[in-house]
């Protein structure tokens, strides 16, 4: 048994935390005293309260996010029902809560709150409490970190366990931070320096990706929000990995990519990636330049698109590019001439590299959208993942149609189910497919494939490759 043991739910199971490995491995001389156990959001709660029970800490660390709040409350009301013995000391931390107000409920069941990054502060914490230290009130309890110097930070990627290096996603990230301030993001709560981007120190880092590629990693994910902010930085980073793809090594690179900064000497290199080497994600959000002045977001949008075409026509890269419903005054026709915008850039005949993503406007804590609620008449959940309702422009019975249009278009486009002409395609069209198959279906969750490719068979046909 460890005194301190470090938990999350993680979306999936090929989703390991690097969170919890930073922490842990900025621990110290209390780093051996600590263990890491993950769970995955589909589990069933047994499985993951009878490990935690049984590996009795002294100090229970749980990181929070929108995805895992609802399934960590359960978890905590269970643990606290089930518990026999001595009670840890819970510690909360992650995106999530840094930002909750303090009257949340998943805070009852919580020692200790850190807000901001952990690694120094969730250490200092650590050693108080099993010094003997006691910290009392709610003041206490509310641990407010600075932003921490990265350049300091102790790398975490030797926490990656065979089976993860073998079988997941490995997160990595050579940044921290974003520099722009849309209204619907965390960036945008930070201001001036906390909201900088901050670059972990360039040499070590590709030490620490080199011993990656020698333990067999095949999938890089890089957390950067903005990896091509610092265009020779990142031009450095991706001639690295093009250097060890090509000696034979087979991985893929994901990066996030901010679409309106793409310079010819990007470009160049992004072109030389080989086929299934490279994943970009990139932002787009919304083509409505009055919508995205309203959020503070930049109006590049014809900069934007002609990345994306980029990127399709001129590399090997498979594109991932998200779009927001539900902005503060942008209807449904808008969302839809924006989506067929983007979608006439990744089209040519085929699928394989590209998907679109719709999301659902979310109303993170403390985020700047909420000052538009009252003049856009929007309405969201009070549960995480606090996704708009209804606004103004755009009704509740259109939102839970966008809502079933995006999972339609995942399972059937994003997934491949069906090869589709897609230059035959507009938004209207393949909303009135949802339709009809959330009619016929009464869901959009749990569908056989088989019967799901013959009703699309049926109802489409003209558009199927």
């Amino acid at each position: 048994m460890k005194d301190i043991l470090l938990t999350t739910i993680n979306a999936k199971w090929i989703h390991p935390s690097l969170a919890l490995r930073l922490l842990k491995a900025n621990l110290g001389a209390l780093e051996d005293r600590c263990e890491i156990i993950e769970f995955a959001l589909r589990q069933p709660l047994c499985e993951k309260v009878n490990p935690l029970l049984a590996a009795r800490p002294l100090i229970l660390g749980i990181s929070v996010s929108i995805w895992n709040h609802l399934a960590s409350l359960e978890l905590l009301c269970e643990l606290e029902k089930s518990r026999v013995g001595q009670k840890p000391v819970i510690v909360l931390g992650g995106p999530e809560v840094s930002y909750l107000p303090q009257e949340a409920e998943i805070f009852r069941y919580a020692d200790y709150v850190i807000c901001g990054e952990g690694e120094d502060a969730f250490r200092t914490l650590c050693e108080d409490i099993l010094a003997g230290g006691h910290r009392s009130g709610e003041t206490a309890k509310f641990i407010h970190a600075e932003n921490i110097d990265i350049s300091k930070i102790k790398s975490a990627y030797h926490l990656y366990t065979d089976e993860d290096v073998t079988k997941k996603l490995i997160y990595v990230e050579a940044s921290r931070g974003c520099p722009f301030n849309c209204e619907f993001c965390l960036s945008a709560v930070k201001s001036g320096e906390d909201n900088k981007v901050r670059e972990f120190p360039l040499e070590p880092f590709l030490a620490q990706m080199d011993e990656l590629i020698l333990r067999g990693v095949k999938t890089y994910k890089f957390l950067d929000r903005t990896f091509n902010i610092n265009i020779n930085r990142a031009l450095g980073i991706m001639e690295f990995f093009l250097e060890k793809i090509n000696h034979k090594n087979e991985f893929v690179v994901h990066f996030e990519m901010v679409p309106s900064l793409f310079p010819p000497a990007l470009r160049k290199t992004l072109s030389r990636f080989p086929p299934g080497s490279l994943r970009i994600e990139t932002g787009i959000q919304t083509l409505n330049p009055e919508v995205a002045a309203r959020i503070n977001r930049a109006g590049y949008q014809q900069k934007e698109l002609d990345a994306i075409r980029f990127l399709r026509e001129k590399t090997n890269a498979i594109i991932h590019a998200d779009l927001i419903a539900g902005l503060p005054g942008e209807d449904i026709a808008s969302f839809g001439r924006g989506f067929d915008r983007l979608l006439a850039c990744l089209a040519l005949h085929e699928t394989d590299n590209m998907e679109i993503q719709t999301g659902i406007l979310k109303l993170l804590p403390g985020t700047p959208i909420s000052r538009h609620n009252g003049t856009f008449g929007m309405v969201y959940d009070s549960l995480p993942p606090y996704e708009v309702r209804e606004t103004s422009a755009i009704s509740a019975a259109d939102i839970m149609r966008i809502k079933n249009f995006a999972r339609f278009w995942e399972i059937i486009v994003n997934r491949k189910l069906i090869k589709f002409d897609l230059n035959k395609f507009t938004f209207e069209k393949f909303l009135s497919l949802s339709d009809s198959l959330y009619a016929h279906f009464n869901k959009n969750w749990g569908i056989d494939k088989a019967e799901l490719r013959d009703m699309v068979n049926k109802l489409c046909t003209s558009y199927i490759i």
